[in-house]
């Protein structure tokens, strides 16, 4: 666990530079897809977008205690010695891939994201059908659907969930993870304009992913 919750959590706080791109644009559609009185309320406002997260946050919380849980399983068939190394070695890499996405250097993640098409045409429609949005459960509920959006950063966050030794602490992890996304994506419901434009920026992105490699070589350095 020492890519821990922290990791998790600048994973998805820096990942945001990459993921405004996507969520952000269904941030947008959503916010303006709410009845008038509500966008003229900033309070009610915000509490549909909290609405919205929260039922993203639950589906990646689920998710990594499934993960958790299967992870822990195979460990049990590993020697601790070299099942410490392996999952210490997987997840200094993958959040070096992550760095790396997000510089611009490598676009391997991409092609990660294709694993979740599949289930992902499932729930699409279960989704549409959710919209336009007027109460907050319908907010919840698409949310929810929306936390399994194909996403090569939450694949990366969810291999490293893998490790983190049980289904509690594999669910924490994701935890973390979605809450490191919130404040862009929440952002992006009020200010898309702005937001983009810093996301866009391609200092910011190459500072977010060497500030990610060095914190995860940093923790294979001391744990290792």
């Amino acid at each position: 666990m020492e890519i821990g919750y922290l990791g998790a959590f600048l994973m998805g706080l820096f990942g945001t530079l990459h993921c405004v791109g996507m969520c952000g644009s269904i941030m947008g559609v959503l916010t303006f897809s709410l009845p008038q009185e509500i966008r003229q309320q900033p309070g009610r406002l915000l509490s549909y977008l909290g609405y919205y997260n929260i039922g993203r946050i639950l589906s990646y919380t689920l998710v990594g205690s499934l993960a958790g849980a299967f992870g822990a399983e195979v460990l049990m068939t590993i020697s601790p010695q070299y099942g410490h190394s392996i999952l210490l070695l997987t997840a200094t890499s993958l959040m070096v891939a992550v760095g790396f996405y997000l510089a611009g250097w490598f676009p391997g993640l991409a092609y990660i994201e294709r694993a979740g098409a599949p289930v992902w045409r499932k729930l699409e429609p279960l989704g549409r059908k959710l919209l336009p949005v007027q109460s907050a459960w319908q907010a919840l509920l698409y949310g929810l659907i929306w936390g399994w959006l194909p996403c090569g950063l939450v694949y990366s966050a969810l291999f490293i969930a893998l490790g983190q030794g049980s289904a509690f602490q594999g669910g924490v992890f994701m935890f973390s993870f979605g809450l490191g996304t919130l404040p862009a994506v929440m952002a992006m419901g009020i200010f898309a304009e702005q937001i983009l434009r810093f996301a866009r920026n391609p200092r910011m992105r190459i500072m977010a992913g060497i500030a990610l490699i060095v914190f995860a070589l940093t923790g294979l350095i001391i744990n290792w």
